[in-house]
């Protein structure tokens, strides 16, 4: 793993030059965003609202989780679990959850509203994703912004994770545009 501090020290002085965001802001974001649009479908599902405008928002919902745990999963995690040494354990509790996640997110985009349980599935995503972002929020990222920057770079870890994020959330839209 000494490659992932080579990157991030490679990448520390452009990153700091650039102005860009650290990595937990941008990871902080992302719950936000998802966060907002789970309470957009719970409201559709109160409204008793169209199935295509439930699927548009969960397709949303789904797309953004996806590449939020891809860019943790790749670049954030293994260079947190570098660093935490004893507190590594919240790095393994995060990967279990994220697992259980793409396997709600994968019964999602094979399903339609229309199917039995999947209101209750988003649901039950909202409130595991909520879960997980309470204990990377609460535990993991103040533990990983009282490290000193030569030991846990989060600007050059913001830069890796925004580029990569970009490449993620670019593929699925020409995957998307391919299906339509």
């Amino acid at each position: 793993m000494a490659t992932a501090k080579k990157t991030t020290a490679r990448k520390s002085s452009s990153s700091s030059e650039s102005g860009s965001e650290d990595a937990i802001k941008l990871l902080t974001q992302d719950h936000k965003e998802v966060e907002a649009l789970f309470k957009q479908y719970e409201k559709l599902v109160d409204e008793e609202a169209e199935d295509e405008e439930k699927q548009e928002i969960a397709q949303q919902i789904c797309m953004l989780l996806s590449a939020h745990a891809t860019v943790e999963e790749e670049i954030f995690y293994p260079a947190a679990r570098e660093v935490l040494g004893e507190d590594e354990d919240l790095v393994d509790e995060a990967e279990v959850e994220h697992s259980t996640a793409k396997d709600l997110i994968a019964q999602l985009e094979s399903a339609s509203p229309a199917d039995e349980l999947y209101d209750a599935k988003v649901k039950v995503l909202g409130e595991y994703i909520r879960h997980h972002v309470k204990e990377e929020e609460g535990e993991m990222f103040p533990k990983l912004k009282k490290l000193k920057d030569e030991d846990f770079d989060l600007a050059a870890l913001g830069d890796e994770i925004a580029a990569r994020k970009e490449e993620l959330l670019g593929e699925q839209s020409d995957e998307e545009a391919e299906e339509a």
